[in-house]
């Protein structure tokens, strides 16, 4: 029988290997609003982490902040600028 705090730990280790997955596409992206909305996935697995590790406080205040209004404020620079990094 699988114990369930080994599943808890399995499951940790999934979501930090997936967040620096989607950091390491936000940082690689050329089109900036998907740089965007991969920053937004790494900040909600982040969230989902601090709530898994006891400490839903963090997680309740970096929901709204990380995941809700950094992107908008980003988003909304974009919209100022091009778009798309030129190299």
């Amino acid at each position: 029988m699988i114990n369930l705090e080994l599943l808890l730990y399995a499951f940790m280790a999934l979501l930090s290997i997936s967040s620096v997955i989607a950091v390491y596409l936000a940082i690689f992206e050329k089109k900036l609003v998907r740089a965007v909305v991969f920053s937004a996935i790494q900040s909600t697995l982040y969230a989902i982490l601090y709530y898994l590790l006891m400490a839903p406080d963090i997680a309740l205040v970096y929901i709204p902040v990380s995941v809700g209004l950094y992107p908008a404020v980003i988003l909304i620079l974009i919209r100022k600028t091009e778009g798309e990094e030129k190299v």
